[in-house]
């Protein structure tokens, strides 16, 4: 069986370039399929029908592995099957149908423009300020994942047309918009970098040792920042992604351009962010409306 596994994720790596971090998860979720299959002596993908597939997806229900864990592992199943059918190695995808159990949506938190503008104020002291600042207004700017920032070129920024092209999921390219604030603290860091990036290094952001920057080292610089300014909120990058969708979204509405600035592929995934923006409307309403207010 994992013989079958290696070559889906041969497959995964070379037809369709998925990233590394995508990758070890397919793994991490098949070898755990496997582990349990073979647990009740089943030793071929062939073998196995629906019933079993329930039964598995009870056991991880049983150990309390969430709903949408449980969705990502049959996904991981299900698209093992179809290529396993695809080259011909079973005939039927006893996955196909099979629901994971419903688990509630939790809201990202999101930080206030009040809070963003403390976080983002000019404190640029040394070098390292000067960078951190240019990375975090870019990530709000222009709604960039963790990865996406991280892996930006110096021939990606358009100064000139206030644009940037960055790689998102699957290999897929987007151009965005930047702003006005984050092409400022861009400006000041690009006047600084040489001093330490090494000659033959081509990343926009790089750490003290003149390399490419650290997904972790972003993380830590931010968390260090947010404390440093007081914030009352445990900051994480992915945090000012969501600022972006949800501050955008209130003020355009436009959903469809949201998607597209974001790179979802599913404009169901960028719809959270409505549940966020009716949130804010929700508390405007009951702090505001006669009818809401709590006598005092």
């Amino acid at each position: 069986m994992l013989q079958r596994v290696d070559a889906f994720l041969k497959y995964l790596k070379v037809e369709r370039q998925l990233s590394a971090n995508t990758l070890i998860s397919y793994q991490r979720d098949l070898h755990q399929a496997v582990e349990y299959f073979q647990q009740q002596d089943i030793q071929s993908w062939n073998t196995i029908n629906s019933h079993q597939i329930r039964a598995w997806v009870a056991r991880q229900n049983r150990k309390n592995r969430s709903g949408k864990t449980i969705q990502r592992q049959l996904s991981s199943l299900r698209r093992l099957y179809e290529f396993l059918i695809k080259e011909k190695q079973v005939k039927n995808n006893p996955v196909k149908g099979i629901p994971a159990p419903k688990t509630g949506r939790k809201l990202p938190k999101v930080p206030d423009i009040e809070q963003l503008d403390q976080l983002l104020q000019e404190t640029d002291t040394d070098i390292f300020h000067v960078r951190d600042r240019a990375m975090f207004e870019l990530l709000y700017s222009s709604g960039l994942r963790l990865s996406e920032l991280v892996g930006i070129n110096l021939h990606d920024i358009k100064r000139t047309e206030r644009q940037l092209r960055v790689l998102g999921k699957g290999n897929k390219e987007r151009e965005l918009p930047v702003g006005k604030k984050a092409l400022d603290a861009l400006q000041k860091w690009l006047k600084l970098r040489n001093e330490l990036a090494k000659p033959e290094e081509n990343a926009l952001f790089v750490s003290r040792f003149g390399t490419r920057i650290t997904q972790r080292a972003v993380q830590q610089r931010l968390e260090q920042l947010a404390v440093s300014q007081g914030l009352p909120i445990h900051l994480h990058p992915h945090m000012l992604r969501h600022s972006f969708a949800s501050h955008l979204l209130e003020s355009s509405g436009n959903l469809r351009a949201v998607q597209e600035l974001l790179g979802h592929a599913d404009i169901s995934t960028t719809q959270i962010y409505t549940h966020l923006d009716f949130q804010h409307l929700a508390e405007v309403y009951d702090k505001a409306h006669p009818r809401a207010r709590k006598k005092r």
